[in-house]
């Protein structure tokens, strides 16, 4: 599906290209084996599947963080590496760092990247004004709640501009209600930056809200046994997309291929 008239799935340059990854960390029995993943430039992927079943540790090794025994990936052309510039990895912990505000956390990536003063403190103004924190932009990370605090993240992630973005279950410590409002913010941010996302979940329907393919994994770490295409129209709207019955027609093609994916 083309999202805001642009190119054809096929038509988008591949931005990861994962064949044949097998991962041991040097034991004689493969944590992941015989793995084919490619995603195309600007898509969303959510990974889904069995804990233990090596979301994670493909994750990792997109940005360079564990080597592939076997098989290759390549990330826009080039084999992985730590620390690339065009990567930005968000974590399942928000990791802010505690003797700064929400707007000295979100200007840290800024000023890492050489971003001068000026300029990251418009950036990070703008981007904390759109994850609704513009009144708390002074307020330390002890002083927010965990929701606050995962929007600080995302808009420390976002301001920064890589073209690819990984990340491992970000929200899955936050209750529904206030996941729903960050499934949204998410969404804003991805739709004007643009960027790749590929994203680790546990949750069915966060995967099926915010993504434009669900890759469910096996069990067994042999890859993805199922792809889900979901084809609901963007932008999207996570608290609409609970009345929608095509919405749960994919819940529940997802929820049958994950248990047979677990067995």
């Amino acid at each position: 599906m083309a999202r805001d008239g642009g190119a054809a799935d096929g038509d988008r340059p591949v931005d990861i290209g994962v064949r044949g990854l097998a991962v041991t960390f040097g034991q004689p029995r493969s944590v992941l084996s015989g793995v084919d993943v490619t995603v195309r430039r600007g898509e969303f992927v959510a990974l889904i599947g069995a804990s233990g079943c090596g979301k994670t540790t493909l994750l990792n090794v997109i940005a360079g963080l564990v080597p592939a025994a076997a098989g290759t990936v390549t990330i826009a052309g080039t084999p992985p590496a730590a620390g690339r510039r065009d990567i930005c990895y968000v974590l399942a912990r928000d990791a802010l760092l505690p003797w700064r505000t929400v707007m000295g956390n979100v200007e840290y990536g800024l000023e890492l990247s050489g971003i001068g003063r000026e300029e990251r403190a418009r950036r990070a103004a703008s981007y904390v004004d759109r994850v609704g924190l513009a009144h708390a932009r002074d307020l330390y990370p002890s002083r927010l709640s965990q929701g606050m605090r995962q929007r600080v993240s995302l808009a420390r992630a976002f301001a920064v501009g890589r073209s690819l973005y990984l990340m491992d279950e970000p929200f899955s410590a936050l209750d529904s209600q206030t996941k729903l409002v960050l499934h949204d913010q998410l969404l804003g941010l991805w739709e004007s930056s643009r960027a790749t996302v590929v994203f680790v979940t546990h949750d069915i329907g966060e995967a099926i809200t915010l993504a434009d393919r669900v890759l469910v994994m096996s069990r067994k770490g042999t890859g993805v046994v199922d792809e889900i295409r979901v084809d609901l129209a963007r932008p999207r709207s996570a608290e609409a997309l609970q009345a929608d019955a095509h919405y749960h027609d994919l819940y529940r093609r997802t929820w049958t291929s994950l248990k047979a994916s677990a067995q």
